[in-house]
Formats: structure tokens, C-alpha cells, sequence
């Protein structure tokens, strides 16, 4: 039997809700922000993009630091509160 997947926890969910506000309120399709993280190296397709963003895909560390590197905001910023994303505290 395969491994069961990680569940992605309340820092990745608030992760992927605040990657998705951010690109939103920068005029970034999914599209556009996958090409500027592959421009930095990280390849990314908006494929791959969505599901972070749908928390079906988890966002490794990697991920992150090149996701916040395209949107031109610190990774930390885009922690935020895990919080807010509706699981309680860590």
C-alpha cells in the first residue's frame, strides 16, 4: 500500500490563502506568477500553483521562498497567521 499523503496543517493552509490574495492584488494570473517563478529558477506550473493554492498540493520550503521571491514580498509575509486559516493554533 503507497504512503498516505501529509495533511497540509493551518501554517500551509494560510500559506496557500495568502499566496493566492497576493498575486490576486498584484494583477498576477496563476499563469503569470508560475513564469516568474520559473524565471527564478524554481520550475512551477500553474498547475502546480492551484493546488497549493487549493490545498491540495503542499507548499515546501523551497516553494515558498521562490512563490514570495515572484511576488516581490518577503517569505514571511506570506506565513502570516495560521491561525486565520481556520485550524486553530499551531
Amino acid at each position: 500500500m503507497p504512503p498516505r499523503p501529509l495533511e497540509i496543517g493551518p501554517a500551509g493552509r494560510s500559506a496557500a490563502q495568502a499566496i493566492e490574495r497576493t498575486h490576486v492584488s498584484r494583477g498576477y494570473s496563476q499563469r503569470q506568477l508560475a513564469a516568474r517563478i520559473r524565471a527564478l529558477g524554481r520550475p512551477m506550473t500553474f498547475t502546480a500553483l492551484s493546488r497549493i493554492e487549493r490545498n491540495v498540493r503542499r507548499c515546501d520550503a523551497d516553494d515558498l521562498v521562490a512563490i514570495a521571491a515572484a511576488l516581490g514580498t518577503p517569505p514571511h509575509t506570506l506565513l502570516g497567521n495560521p491561525s486565520e486559516a481556520g485550524a486553530g493554533a499551531i
